[in-house]
């Protein structure tokens, strides 16, 4: 266990002009042609992310730089107030490039909307969160899965503790899978109260408060950049304040509010819809450039590879449309859990077709392809799980005959 991740958070970045011109008119083809070279950036440094498990912290100075930390921040506290539609288009690009990093992006994304929708918070300590954002390109993101109790949208309580101490709070306990955890300024810890009657809510912890540990490190087949480790919070003291929204359990307490779910289903498999397009564009440039000399002709010119990127392509397309469809609000908030199971399965057999197609160069660590199959993997992984939508969707289909 060490005390704290070696610190590389860049410092000195600046407001970076030509980016906050492109993107003033996030709707423009200027801001398209920007996205589209960060794009480029990021895919060249993605591999070194990807070997050495490195959290992105120059991808994140560059989207600092560039006002995008805050894209979710109400424009009254100095964000961008982003559409969902804008958002999309902001995180299909980083993904294609660096999905650690979109991954980062979309949990900062959506507890920003999120913190603005909860009416339980303090105002003041709203406002604090989102100007550091903005001003500081301060992340945050949600604490919530212990090594015991595993995902708590499984249900349970966490045994993570909040003890009252005078004007403050002591909290003690374990996270796992802590998306963003180098780089984060704000952990957002969900624990419960060491009441009688035990309720439960966010603790929200700086960074810098003393008896914050990094334990077990993230050591994951894909998505290896996103920092994701074990974070230990050992009498860590907390302002009274700042224990927030706490509520005795009961079903539905600490869930979405309709907006943020539909976001969620719409933001997260995005993401990896990005990694299969890397997928997809790799093939095709192997494909048209490969010459077997037995063929003398690119591989491209085969009927079975053309089939191949057909379908491939095929799968995407669905994922645009469902993708577009969900950020202008063309699917019920119900049926949104639908997009991110139909998205990520698109995704994850796009990539095995590129894989299967492509043989020992698509599986060889000399091409980025296995890669971007690990990444994509872990689509799976994310609320709600497959087994969750299609048991709600089935129950539904029941229930309405």
């Amino acid at each position: 266990m060490t005390i704290r991740h070696p610190d590389t958070a860049r410092s000195d970045v600046r407001p970076d002009a030509e980016a906050h011109a492109a993107l003033a008119d996030l709707d423009s083809a200027a801001a398209d042609t920007w996205l589209a070279a960060l794009s480029d950036t990021f895919a060249a440094g993605a591999a070194e992310l990807d070997r050495g498990a490195l959290f992105p912290h120059d991808n994140l100075a560059r989207l600092h730089g560039a006002g995008l930390l805050a894209l979710t921040v109400p424009r009254a506290l100095g964000g961008r107030g982003a559409t969902l539609a804008q958002t999309l288009k902001v995180i299909r690009a980083v993904a294609r490039g660096e999905p650690s990093t979109a991954l980062i992006l979309v949990m900062q994304y959506l507890y920003h909307l999120r913190l603005q929708a909860n009416p339980n918070w303090p105002v003041a300590l709203k406002e604090r969160v989102a100007r550091d954002a903005v001003e500081h390109g301060a992340l945050i993101n949600s604490l919530r899965v212990e090594p015991e109790l595993g995902s708590p949208s499984r249900g349970g309580l966490p045994a993570t503790v909040g003890t009252l101490d005078d004007d403050h709070w002591l909290l003690n306990g374990h996270k796992i899978y802590s998306t963003g955890s180098p780089g984060l300024t704000w952990f957002a810890v969900w624990g419960r109260t060491d009441e009688a009657t035990p309720r439960v809510g966010t603790w929200l912890v700086h960074r810098d408060s003393p008896g914050i540990h990094f334990g077990e490190p993230w050591n994951h087949l894909g998505m290896r950049a996103t920092g994701s480790h074990e974070v230990i919070f050992e009498n860590v003291r907390v302002p009274f304040d700042q224990a927030v929204d706490l509520q005795l359990p009961a079903p539905g307490v600490g869930s979405l509010d309709p907006l943020t779910a539909v976001w969620m289903n719409v933001l997260l498999p995005a993401v990896y819809d990005g990694v299969a397009r890397a997928g997809r564009d790799w093939f095709a440039q192997w494909a048209a450039t490969r010459v077997p000399s037995g063929l003398a002709a690119p591989l491209s010119s085969l009927d079975s590879f053309q089939q191949t990127l057909g379908r491939i392509d095929a799968l995407l397309f669905n994922n645009r449309v469902l993708l577009n469809a969900g950020a202008r609000g063309d699917i019920a908030t119900a049926d949104a859990p639908i997009i991110k199971y139909l998205v990520s399965r698109q995704a994850i057999e796009a990539v095995e077709l590129a894989l299967e197609a492509s043989s020992n160069p698509g599986l060889s660590r000399n091409n980025a392809l296995e890669r971007h199959y690990r990444d994509v993997l872990c689509a799976r992984i994310h609320t709600p799980q497959n087994d969750t939508v299609l048991g709600n969707l089935g129950r539904a289909g029941f229930a309405a005959r």
